[in-house]
């Protein structure tokens, strides 16, 4: 295993920073969803907060917008109550010409225990998790088109919540492959917790090279792809792919790719469908299968909280626990 994969772990193998789903065990992708678990129960009381992060302090270090990503990790710590820092990083020091680890070393030393990054450039979160101080906990809330491994957990969770299991489950991922943080994560995540299948179903441009590696099947017809699956997850299309070489047009790319109503009454009568967000709404999806009764997108959100509860708890339980037993 790499090092940046061994990174997010303990020399007693638990979680300690979260960075990418990849090299990560089965065993702690279960006890994520289990402990998961536990905290969506605590999202259905009338009290939804806990005491496990009392007086620790989780800075959201965004430097690419993302509204709901930003909010839920907002509630996930306030609701552990931890004390929350929301760094606009666009209006912050670094663009005054103050280096990122300036910034780091600044935030640590106001006593932060954890870093919630987003960054357009893949590999940022790993750097700032190299490059923290040894108390720091670094979770990676996307980057790039590298990983997005929350979101890949809270779809997972959505999945069991719904049948219990992945060993006997076909899951598509539909729409761009190529630039998805999120199909990427959701590949390693659904192979490691033993998936029956994992079809990614996109046009040639939009399928990465030697993607078939990962253990995924390819398909570039939407219809046959679609065939006899349990899972359906489609991918928003970024409007920036849109235009040049990728995709002649968004009316062609809903026409060949959309899921619509009629090709939704083809999925089996059980089969869910998925969408991490932002929809475009009739270009990869139909309003009535994103709103219709198969649709558990407003799921995956409302799960998004207990989960991202689920790996702070985590990490900062493996990175604290020495010090909290001394206090």
């Amino acid at each position: 295993m790499s090092y940046r994969h061994n990174m997010q772990l303990t020399p007693e193998r638990k979680l300690r920073h979260f960075l990418s789903i990849e090299g990560l065990p089965r065993a702690l992708l279960m006890e994520i969803l289990d402990t998961a678990e536990t905290f969506a129960q605590v999202g259905e009381r009338a009290m939804k907060k806990v005491p496990l992060l009392r007086g620790k302090t989780i800075v959201n270090l965004f430097f690419e917008d993302s509204t709901r990503t930003r909010t839920t990790f907002e509630l996930a710590a306030k609701r552990l109550s931890a004390d929350v820092l929301n760094l606009n990083v666009k209006t912050s020091a670094t663009s005054k010409g103050e280096s990122l680890l300036d910034t780091l070393r600044n935030l640590e030393a106001m006593q932060s225990d954890m870093f919630v990054v987003r960054h357009q450039q893949s590999g940022a979160a790993h750097f700032i998790a190299r490059h923290a101080a040894p108390h720091v906990s670094v979770i990676n809330a996307g980057d790039g088109c590298h990983a997005h491994p929350t979101q890949a957990m809270l779809d997972m969770f959505t999945i069991r919540r719904h049948f219990g299991q992945f060993a006997q489950l076909t899951v598509a991922i539909v729409g761009d492959i190529l630039h998805s943080r999120v199909a990427r994560s959701q590949i390693h995540a659904l192979t490691t917790l033993g998936t029956n299948e994992v079809r990614v179903i996109a046009p040639k441009t939009l399928i990465p090279k030697d993607i078939e590696q990962l253990g995924v099947h390819v398909y570039h017809d939407l219809d046959e792809g679609l065939r006899e699956v349990d899972v359906v997850i489609m991918l928003r299309l970024q409007k920036e792919r849109m235009s040049g070489a990728f995709l002649p047009s968004e009316n062609e790319y809903y026409a060949a790719y959309g899921l619509t109503q009629a090709r939704a009454a083809r999925l089996k009568p059980e089969a869910i469908v998925m969408h991490p967000g932002p929809i475009n709404r009739g270009v990869e999806i139909a309003s009535s299968v994103a709103d219709g009764e198969r649709s558990v997108i407003l799921e995956q959100v409302t799960h998004g909280i207990a989960v991202r509860m689920a790996v702070m708890s985590l990490c900062m339980g493996s990175h604290h626990a020495t010090q909290e037993a001394e206090a």
